[in-house]
């Protein structure tokens, strides 16, 4: 569905925002793929890490961008497995922000829908129980 009267420049000029967003997140990943997260001292400890010796739900995640960086799946998903089934989701949701904004239509993003919020957050604290038991040790990283 395609809002009538906007020209060429006014639908490039809407790419701006996601864009943007998307070169943000290629300089951040470009730099964890240089930067090895694997190499102790480069960057911070988590600080629940560093407080409780408990995993959170984005501990190793840096080190799965740079892994997925350097096309090692199996790696990445050793490190935070959780985030790397969130990577297609996060590409799909830019994807449809693009087009959205390429159209002209309302970008208010799906996952800002109080349930799948809840959900989220559901997901992610069960995520954290699981790989901080011995049950779930092949989750930790």
């Amino acid at each position: 569905m395609e809002v009538t009267g906007r020209r060429g420049w006014d639908r490039v000029w809407s790419l701006r925002a996601p864009f943007g967003a998307a070169a943000a997140l290629t300089a951040a990943v470009t730099f964890l793929a240089v930067v090895d997260p694997h190499e102790p001292g480069h960057y911070p400890v988590c600080p629940l890490y560093y407080l409780s010796g408990l995993y959170c739900p984005g501990c190793g995640a840096l080190r799965a961008v740079h892994d997925l960086a350097h096309a090692d799946l199996a790696g990445a998903a050793r490190m935070n497995l959780l985030f790397v089934f969130c990577v297609p989701v996060v590409i799909t949701l830019w994807a449809r922000w693009a087009l959205r904004s390429w159209q002209g239509r309302p970008t208010r993003p799906d996952i800002a829908r109080p349930a799948y919020l809840w959900g989220l957050l559901v997901v992610a604290a069960v995520f954290t129980v699981v790989r901080n038991t011995p049950l779930g040790q092949f989750l930790a990283p």
